[in-house]
């Protein structure tokens, strides 16, 4: 891009994930330019799926407790979630949520649609998060999921009718962003 030049990294933390203030000059459009200095927290991409049934209109969802959440809000603590997970060096996004599907909610499922790519957060993240949508059935239930003791995971797998999950969005009991993208995504392309 040539409106950037200069552009100097300078770590302030690197512990599970890395914290980088990068300062830059970029180019308005008046010609003019101005030296910048942004955050930019580097975690890594993610994957996230909505599972869902298409005979009993109904979803799989997790429930977990999110630090940063709860930081900004201690009542929004505990989050009502799509499965989601971190991509490991180098794996690719549908063997990423594959894996984590079973590890979260129990369910084996062997293929899953891409259908968003997006950035939650452009200003301040490089997380690119790969949505996904897979249909199950009781039949793919494999084990009672729950997440990896080794990762600290403790996630409660809720199999909810759309309905229901539609009215707790409009309560604000569902406020995650993927979630509801995902969601909005099924009633658009009436999977449900």
């Amino acid at each position: 891009m040539q409106r950037l030049k200069n552009i100097t990294h300078h770590l302030l933390s690197n512990d599970w994930a890395t914290l980088n203030r990068i300062d830059y000059d970029y180019q308005f459009d008046d010609g003019s330019w101005k030296r910048i200095s942004r955050e930019c927290y580097n975690r890594g991409n993610g994957t996230a799926i909505l599972l869902y049934n298409m005979e009993k209109s109904t979803l799989i969802l997790t429930k977990q407790f999110r630090m940063p959440a709860y930081e900004n809000n201690q009542e929004e603590g505990m989050s009502i979630e799509v499965c989601a997970g971190a991509l490991d060096k180098n794996e690719d996004p549908e063997t990423c949520i594959i894996r984590e599907v079973e590890e979260e909610t129990g369910y084996k499922i062997n293929s899953a649609s891409l259908v968003l790519e997006t950035y939650m957060s452009p200003g301040a993240m490089t997380e690119k998060l790969y949505l996904f949508t897979s249909e199950y059935t009781d039949a793919m239930k494999i084990d009672t999921g729950g997440g990896l003791e080794s990762e600290n995971e403790e996630i409660e797998v809720m199999e909810l009718h759309i309905s229901e999950v539609l009215k707790m969005i409009d309560n604000k009991d569902i406020i995650d962003a993927k979630t509801i993208m995902l969601i909005q995504f099924a009633q658009i392309h009436k999977l449900l």
